[in-house]
């Protein structure tokens, strides 16, 4: 889909998880440092995340190697509890998230603008990457819990 020479990419996933929990993980910065990352080459080093209207997060992403690293920042624009998530990037790319659940499960639906640096699938990829890693992240979270 086209907007304003924007193309917009939706990367889901489906979680073995209440919402309220799957909200946590996500918003939270201790749990954000621990999965926010595309390959394990990856690693988030410090969060902050001010999870309101007009509130800001940042996410400091760093290869592991220390070759490369940048802040991954924006904007929220809409946060409804356990609902949706919509924030713009500093580059001003839109991204809205949708939290769905479904009996004890919850599905994430992740749409958000392209860039022009790399190529859509490469960016499709890498976001999709990041959300499987927060999906393994937050079942293996609560299966450690509940063995505790």
């Amino acid at each position: 889909m086209e907007t304003n020479n924007k193309s917009i990419i939706t990367v889901e996933t489906e979680i073995n998880a209440p919402l309220e929990a799957v909200w946590k993980c996500w918003t939270t910065p201790e749990d954000i440092v621990k999965w926010n990352n595309a390959s394990d080459d990856w690693c988030t080093t410090h969060a902050t995340n001010d999870l309101k209207a007009g509130g800001k997060f940042s996410y400091r992403m760093e290869a592991k190697d220390g070759s490369f690293g940048f802040d991954f920042e924006g904007c929220y624009t809409k946060v409804a509890l356990n609902h949706q998530i919509s924030f713009v990037l500093e580059d001003e790319r839109s991204v809205n998230l949708v939290f769905t659940a479904i009996q004890d499960k919850t599905s994430i639906s992740e749409e958000f603008e392209t860039e022009h640096t790399h190529p859509a699938d490469q960016q499709k990829f890498g976001w999709q990457s990041i959300l499987n890693n927060f999906k393994s992240y937050v079942e293996t979270s609560l299966k450690s819990e509940k063995t505790e």
